[in-house]
């Protein structure tokens, strides 16, 4: 995932405000417009002694170029601010959308700058802060980057629907994690993940989400929202503990029916079902239950 190219300062302050919730750019408009036109009324010149050309030119200029942005400033914010609003519309229209269908098939029709959008309003609705980076350049293709209080995650989105996602980018993640001081890290496809990259993360701060799981973490957010209780995201994906400030939702994740461990998202590599996917026993293979 690419970044697109800035035009200039004025893209980039109206990108910083489309972050924002959209009445904060209409703050931010009012405030700008009211602050330059402050400095757009100067009393004009009458007379100038010699001595002070330069400090009269000076003002003159300040005044000159306050008058403009005391408009051009203010409309940036109210286009960011359009901007928010839409995305925001945009990211709740596709949540709606994918928990509105029954099968997690639904993940696989959107493009990938949608998947991140459905990404970043999933942990929205878990109560984090969500920063869209756009991926690929020097962050180490990190997509989102999360807050709680003073704890920070890093989050890698793929949007595959035929390969699986390999343990090199689980890797890639889990050392810019460490570069960046991050407390933890989601990788989230709307495929699933190869043996591997299981392996990798099982006993680490790196949860991986699938498209079933993403799939059924949203589904349970829309019914606690329905029923009015506030639930929060686990990213597990193995044995591991969840990561601080992430909560358990052990009703995605099965109990071995023979040992009680917990079961792992597994994909079948032989027989009349390669490629497909099932829940494996984490005790494996010491116990080798398994669950559709």
């Amino acid at each position: 995932m690419t970044r697109r190219s800035k035009q200039g300062p004025l893209e980039d302050l109206m990108d910083v405000i489309a972050l924002l919730p959209w009445w904060a750019g209409i703050a931010l408009a009012v405030a700008t417009y009211l602050g330059f036109h402050a400095f757009s009324a100067s009393p004009p010149i009458k007379s100038v002694q010699p001595g002070q050309i330069g400090s009269a030119m000076t003002g003159v200029i300040i005044s000159t170029v306050a008058s403009v942005l005391q408009f051009l400033v203010p409309l940036v914010c109210v286009l960011g601010a359009g901007l928010s609003f839409i995305g925001r519309k945009k990211r709740k229209g596709l949540v709606a959308s994918v928990t509105r269908s029954k099968t997690a098939d639904a993940l696989n029709g959107m493009s990938w700058q949608e998947f991140e959008l459905l990404v970043g309003e999933a942990f929205r609705i878990q109560g984090y802060q969500v920063t869209e980076t756009g991926g690929g350049g020097a962050d180490g293709g990190v997509d989102l980057v999360l807050r709680k209080g003073t704890e920070t995650w890093l989050v890698q989105c793929k949007q595959w629907k035929a390969f699986m996602v390999d343990v090199s980018v689980v890797r890639e993640l889990y050392g810019v994690m460490a570069a960046r001081g991050a407390v933890g890290g989601f990788v989230v496809t709307s495929g699933s993940f190869s043996n591997d990259s299981q392996a990798f993360a099982s006993g680490r701060n790196v949860k991986l989400i699938d498209g079933l799981h993403l799939f059924g973490l949203l589904q349970q957010a829309r019914t606690s929202r329905t029923a009015g209780a506030a639930t929060r995201m686990d990213a597990s994906n193995s044995t591991s503990g969840p990561v601080s400030g992430v909560s358990n939702v052990a009703s995605l994740v099965p109990s071995c029916p023979i040992c009680s461990a917990t079961m792992i998202r597994r994909t079948a590599r032989k027989g009349a079902n390669s490629g497909g996917q099932f829940w494996g026993c984490s005790n494996f293979p010491a116990c080798r239950a398994t669950r559709g």
